[in-house]
């Protein structure tokens, strides 16, 4: 899907293009500042290793020991459960005694 996104008003002279699966907009122009190229070639390049590492980059065994001692401590103050997904709340319907006015 594309967009036709300008600049920043009128201290942008050109407009850009913005896809959906690019995360800032393309210029038309089609050149690219040196360091907003080095910044987007380092984002892909982080994209596509979180992609391949299923998670966090350079993410030690340190870490994953932190992250499972904050999760056992979590589900011990909660009560368990997973807490990666959003709860399901169910209400049930209150029930009414009749009252028979007089």
């Amino acid at each position: 899907m594309l967009f036709l996104h300008e600049g920043f008003g009128s201290l942008s002279p050109f407009s850009c293009l913005k896809t959906s699966e690019e995360p800032f907009p393309v210029c038309l122009s089609g050149q690219l500042d040196p360091i907003q190229k080095l910044f987007l070639d380092s984002i892909r390049r982080y994209s596509t290793a979180s992609q391949t590492a299923g998670g966090l980059v350079d993410a030690g065994s340190e870490y994953e020991r932190n992250l499972a001692e904050e999760v056992a401590k979590l589900q011990r103050l909660y009560g368990g459960g997973d807490l990666a997904s959003f709860p399901e709340f169910k209400f049930s319907e209150p029930t009414f005694d009749d009252v028979s006015h007089k």
